[in-house]
């Protein structure tokens, strides 16, 4: 499926043409620059293609499914990307990047579109973006797609130098599991999230991880089965970067001692970076999630930077009191 859109200049003569098609192999490289230039231009870095460090976001992400990665062609030459993400009944998109040269042309739309049609042939009742709170222009542009301005998304920051809190809970890593034990524990995972909201599912992540070498997924058990679980990338090429464990989602289950759980799995984390030489642990997480912020901030966590998530419908989904899930959609 693809979108094809005729560009005009501002003198409204024909000046080329548009097309979203899936990104293939050849152009991921080209796909990560081009959206490095772009977020790293919009930022004012003063080498746009600096932005991101050696992390990987396109690339691994392309990796993980190459039918969820979207590439924007005008006149034969790729000039920007889109990547759709499907947990089941939800879905998000991004990093979306358009090429500089390319901006003010109408062109982001095109790749939105593809996304959205994603989420509807999977099923998704529930979508999400993340975006520059700052920037009333992206709000306006998404806002146009039915995508509502909720709550911040902060990103948080951990040393492994700063002294552990308290004793760590015994975890154990997904990928010293046999493989019967894999799919038991894949199952495990879905029935944790799919309690906090019907359908959620990001074993597509944690299978990631394992088959794409990118990371591991940490699981805590109590005696009500597994009580929490962090999706973690770690080093060069993946998207966390170097000397960052960057916990991509991470879910405990809820009910009384939901925020103890929580703890444990941050805690598993925090210990695991030390043994892949990670000097720093990042997390993100909803403000709307207000016991999971406020746990995250209290084991030490400062915030580097702030984004917004917006979501279509206008509703709560899983970003609610409550709720102790990390994640932050970039």
């Amino acid at each position: 499926m693809s979108a094809v859109q005729t560009l005009t200049d501002d003198a409204h003569e024909d000046s080329g043409t548009a097309v979203v098609r899936q990104l293939r192999g050849d152009e991921v490289a080209d796909a990560e620059r081009i959206m490095r230039v772009a977020f790293g231009t919009f930022l004012g870095f003063p080498d746009p293609a600096a932005f991101g460090g050696d992390s990987d976001v396109v690339g691994s992400r392309w990796r993980s499914d190459p039918t969820r990665a979207y590439a924007l062609d005008v006149d034969g030459c790729l000039a920007g990307s889109n990547l759709a993400t499907n947990w089941g009944s939800f879905g998000f998109f991004g990093p979306l990047s358009v090429a500089p040269a390319h901006w003010g042309k109408g062109l982001a739309p095109l790749l939105i579109e593809r996304a959205l049609a994603a989420f509807d042939a999977w099923g998704c009742r529930h979508a999400g973006l993340y975006t520059f709170a700052q920037s009333a222009k992206h709000h306006a542009l998404y806002e146009k797609f039915g995508f509502f301005p909720r709550y911040l998304t902060p990103l948080l920051a951990r040393t492994t130098a700063q002294p552990p809190l308290g004793a760590t809970s015994p975890f154990t890593r997904y990928s010293t599991l046999p493989a019967a034990a894999q799919i038991e524990v894949l199952a495990e995972c879905r029935a944790l999230t799919d309690a906090i909201d019907e359908g959620l599912d990001v074993t597509c992540e944690v299978a990631a991880v394992q088959r794409l070498g990118l990371g591991d997924t940490l699981l805590v058990h109590d005696d009500g089965g597994l009580s929490a679980f962090a999706v973690c990338h770690y080093g060069a090429g993946t998207e966390a970067g170097t000397g960052n464990c960057y916990v991509k989602f991470a879910a405990a289950r809820g009910g009384v001692a939901a925020r103890t759980r929580l703890d444990a799995v941050l805690a598993a984390a925090e210990a695991h970076a030390l043994s892949v030489h990670a000097t720093v642990v990042l997390v993100g997480v909803n403000t709307a999630r207000c016991e999971a912020y406020t746990a995250t901030k209290a084991r030490g966590y400062r915030v580097q930077a702030v984004g917004l998530s917006m979501q279509r419908p206008h509703a709560e989904g899983f970003n609610r009191s409550g709720v102790f899930i990390l994640d932050d959609w970039r």
